[in-house]
């Protein structure tokens, strides 16, 4: 059942909020819509319908499988556009927008680094499908909840077809343990650290940044005509473009800084609690 709730408003930065002209609202999945169980509330489903009514479009964008996305939001599933593999897939009502692949080459050489990497678990995500290899039956149980198609391999760099990012787990820390080995890519390559456990390696055009763009462009929405809510720092890029940007009170210290308002955890319906105000401002 949805809690009652009140929000105090100077603490969350809204004093000079003005949502009514909203057109285009844009979330991330993992620690921002979806709680620490990885479910979507009931009273999302519920303000969806209102946005629908309202002609607000709604994006969900995260650094999850597309199938493992519209999984989640199965009951709406062809009423929202996705954005997918932190931006190197997007798709509006089902059409395909944007796929901005990772250079097979460029595979190679990461999972080259990952080899002399303990503890850690590199992910091949393509379009479709994802490619892992069988060293680990606990880390295939976790990516699961991430990636709802997925083969198993004898060898990553045996596989020659088209990936779209490479998802790097560690059990422990993502930040502690991964980032320092690849963060020199940085370069050359979307380097993100885009969950407590995840750092995502992909083209630098990969991110949710530069697909957020091409749907606004696809939709003619303008920065004040947007709203984002984000988490962690795969993030930063979808939150610079909105003049109303959300950073999630569990997000990490750089979106907390980034964005221009905050509001309640994934746990305590931070995304709801705005959605719910903008269907108010109407």
């Amino acid at each position: 059942m949805f809690v009652a709730y009140r929000i105090t408003l100077q603490l969350l930065n809204f004093e000079t909020m003005d949502l009514s002209k909203i057109k285009m609202v844009v979330t991330d999945m993992d620690g921002t819509l979806l709680n620490s169980d990885h479910q979507v509330s009931a009273k999302f489903f519920s303000l969806f319908e209102s946005l629908k009514k309202k002609d607000i479009k709604f994006v969900a964008a995260s650094g999850r499988q597309y199938h493992s996305i519209v999984d989640k939001l199965a009951a709406i599933k062809n009423d929202i556009i996705v954005i997918a593999e932190n931006g190197g897939v997007a798709k509006q009502y089902g059409k395909e927008l944007l796929v901005t692949p990772l250079p097979n080459a460029t595979k190679n050489e990461v999972i080259a680094i990952l080899n002399g990497v303990e503890n850690v678990h590199p992910v091949l995500c393509g379009k479709d499908n994802a490619y892992i290899t069988n060293k680990s039956t606990m880390f295939e149980q976790k990516l699961k909840e991430y990636y709802t198609n997925y083969k198993v391999l004898d060898n990553l760099n045996d596989f020659d077809g088209e990936i779209v990012k490479i998802a790097i787990y560690h059990f422990k820390n993502s930040e502690k343990y991964i980032y320092p080995k690849v963060f020199h890519l940085e370069n050359e390559l979307q380097v993100k650290i885009s969950g407590a456990n995840w750092v995502d390696i992909s083209s630098k055009n990969a991110n949710k940044g530069y697909a957020l763009e091409k749907v606004m462009q696809e939709n003619n929405i303008l920065p004040h005509e947007l709203l984002v809510f984000g988490d962690y720092n795969n993030d930063l890029e979808m939150l610079a473009l909105a003049d109303y940007s959300f950073a999630m009170k569990n997000a990490h210290p750089k979106v907390l800084k980034l964005a221009n308002y905050h509001t309640e955890s994934n746990d305590n319906f931070g995304v709801e609690r705005i959605l719910e105000q903008l269907i108010n401002s109407k």
